[in-house]
């Protein structure tokens, strides 16, 4: 009776503990599922901005047939030119050269740039690969006075809020250095937009829903090749993305419910007192790793 006595509240002291640990691990899987529950507050994403590949298109609406290109596609030889090496290293640092020369220009001039050229460079986009040859993309060019000025109302209100709310200190105080605000003048000056929007799915022909796999991936490597060709022909841009405008300038252009705007370029010749941020590029040894 004596140990007994003794030995209680050693078994109280063991209970207490053991019930303290029962309700932290209670707490604590409730504190988990809350976290898990509550999505995380990212007011700077653009929810047009998601890619659409995992998209799960609804039973009734998917076609079973054949996606793409005819089932019994021919294929055709394929011939390559081949350089010399010599040749090969005079190219490739000849493109790295011209490329070297590209910047972000934000004061563009309005002079008038053939509207061929902007043809071209659109054709050469379109030269880039896609999942399953969907071509998920759509190139809007814009050059209605009217119409560019309307995107740069959208583009200017969204982009104040944007800087003032849903950026966050960090991003804006990033921003500064590089001298840039929610006024975007080129919007109106640049002789083109170029509005790329990405189809995160298509239509068949009998109006049934057609996946466009990797459709971001897809529409952004086309932005990429967009780039280069502006470069080569001499002209230049500022890569612009817009958040949260993406439904207006999709309303505002009259593009179906399936586009979803990527990126806004403004096309033309930089002002002859234009300038840019004095920055440098990273050295090879640090963007490429050799196994």
């Amino acid at each position: 009776m004596v140990l007994f006595s003794s030995l209680t509240p050693v078994f109280i002291a063991i209970i207490c503990v053991l019930i303290g640990v029962i309700l932290k691990k209670t707490d604590g899987e409730k504190e988990r599922h809350e976290t898990k529950s509550k999505p995380l507050s990212r007011p700077w994403v653009d929810e047009d901005l998601k890619d659409g590949t995992d998209h799960q298109l609804e039973e009734e609406e998917v076609d079973e047939d054949w996606q793409g290109l005819d089932e019994n596609v021919a294929h055709v030889p394929f011939s390559a030119e081949r350089y010399s090496e010599a040749e090969m290293i005079r190219r490739s640092q000849k493109f790295y050269e011209l490329l070297n020369k590209r910047r972000s220009v934000r004061f563009l001039s309005d002079e008038v740039v053939p509207r061929e050229v902007i043809d071209n460079v659109i054709r050469t986009a379109g030269t880039s690969p896609s999942g399953a040859h969907t071509e998920p993309w759509t190139f809007v060019v814009v050059q209605d006075s009217y119409l560019k000025h309307k995107i740069r109302e959208i583009v200017e209100e969204e982009e104040e809020i944007n800087y003032k709310k849903r950026m966050g200190d960090r991003w804006v105080n990033d921003l500064k250095r590089l001298k840039t605000n929610w006024i975007k003048e080129y919007l109106d000056t640049a002789p083109y937009l170029i509005l790329i929007f990405k189809q995160v799915y298509g239509r068949h022909p009998n109006g049934k829903k057609k996946t466009h796999y990797y459709n971001e991936i897809s529409v952004s490597i086309a932005c990429g090749i967009l780039l280069a060709a502006l470069q080569n022909a001499g002209l230049y841009t500022v890569t612009s993305t817009p958040l949260n405008c993406g439904p207006q300038l999709r309303t505002l252009l009259k593009r179906p419910a399936n586009e979803k705007l990527l990126l806004l370029l403004p096309v033309g010749y930089p002002k002859k007192d234009a300038t840019v941020p004095a920055l440098t590029r990273k050295p090879l040894e640090d963007i490429m790793v050799v196994m």
